[in-house]
């Protein structure tokens, strides 16, 4: 019989989505987490971390569109990039694209994800690890913000959801070291769950980033396995225009950058992600003003 294998990323509300796996392609226990890599036969190779969906061949740029695309077309100078986690490389591959970028720093805090990756993932690893503007980390990234060597136009935190290793990166002190870490006018954005289900965690977050930035909000993208309907991805920046660029000006960003392929990102889109759904926006209001 063919193994199901289930998100329990939402057991506390009583429920589950499970994935019929027509073959396991790799499973680890780590000193991190537990890893598991299967082929699904409509969204293809599936990786989960400790029962969270993480990434999917079948829909996997949409979230690494709109993690990188909307924060570096926003901040429109960008030239020093920093990832935390992202060991699987999806959205290295994406700030690569952007040639105005002098150099990324991805910290990852388990090398094996890395290694994993390099097998698995070599459409995402190949052109990341070719590009001589890559550096690669293998550290806490809790540890890594507080004592950066360099400074930064955008932070990509592209954690797991808070719990185990990736609970730190929630924390109110992780957000200060990124701050500290940020150049004037940088943008820091985060996986922040998908509302519907996860309101506390966006608001909290939110609440943590008006504590210590200009701008505190989030914005959103569709993303099929992370079920829920929307995903938020926190933004927090001391620059409060960069969240109300019109779509001309980041459509002109775009030409500069040589328009190169994107499957959901678009300057139009780019625009509208900042507009919410009302029971969002009802919840970014309640995380509390500066």
């Amino acid at each position: 019989m063919k193994r199901q294998i289930s998100e329990t990323l939402f057991d506390d509300l009583g429920f589950r989505m499970t994935y019929e796996a027509e073959r396991i392609l790799y499973e680890m226990h780590t000193d991190h987490q537990h890893l598991v890599l299967f082929e699904h036969k409509f969204f293809g190779k599936m990786l989960m971390l400790d029962g969270a969906t993480q990434v999917t061949s079948r829909e996997e740029f949409i979230y690494h569109e709109m993690m990188t695309h909307v924060p570096i077309f926003a901040h429109g100078r960008a030239k020093e990039v920093l990832i935390v986690g992202g060991g699987d490389c999806g959205i290295a591959e994406e700030v690569l694209k952007h040639k105005s970028v002098e150099r990324l720093t991805q910290v990852e805090i388990d090398a094996s994800v890395v290694e994993f990756s390099k097998e698995h993932f070599p459409e995402f690893t190949k052109p990341v690890l070719a590009d001589d503007r890559f550096d690669l980390v293998i550290d806490d990234g809790m540890k890594y913000v507080a004592n950066p060597d360099r400074r930064f136009d955008v932070i990509i935190v592209d954690s797991t959801d808070p719990q185990g290793p990736g609970k730190v990166l929630f924390s109110r002190k992780f957000y200060a070291a990124c701050r500290r870490s940020l150049r004037n006018g940088g943008v820091m954005v985060t996986q922040n769950g998908v509302p519907l289900f996860q309101a506390g965690e966006l608001r909290s977050g939110i609440g943590k980033f008006r504590a210590l930035f200009a701008d505190g909000s989030c914005y959103i993208a569709a993303i099929p396995t992370y079920i829920g309907g929307h995903m938020a991805m926190g933004w927090a920046t001391d620059n409060k225009k960069l969240r109300h660029l019109p779509v001309a000006t980041v459509a002109e960003r775009y030409k500069k950058a040589g328009r190169f392929p994107t499957r959901y990102w678009t300057p139009e889109v780019h625009v509208a992600a900042f507009a919410l759904p009302r029971f969002i926006a009802q919840v970014v209001a309640k995380a509390g003003t500066r």
